[in-house]
């Protein structure tokens, strides 16, 4: 087997710099987008409420078109 190649020092902290880098930019995205999916859960869950209400609504009187004494 080869020996292990020396690494640049500068190859060395471009890699650190760049993992760093990335975390801060991680984070700093995820606090900008953490709002804004909150945000949309509930809208999503106050239109899903709706759309139950609306579909109760219909069974019911669906079910009430059904039991008539005329049939």
């Amino acid at each position: 087997m080869v020996p292990p190649v020396q690494v640049s020092p500068f190859i060395k902290m471009a890699r650190y710099s760049a993992l760093l880098v990335g975390v801060f930019y991680g984070k700093k995205r995820y606090d900008y987008l953490k709002p804004i999916a909150e945000e949309e859960r509930r809208i999503e869950g106050e239109e899903k409420k709706k759309r139950e209400e609306l579909e109760r609504i219909a069974k019911q009187l669906a079910e009430a078109s059904e039991d008539t004494i005329l049939k």
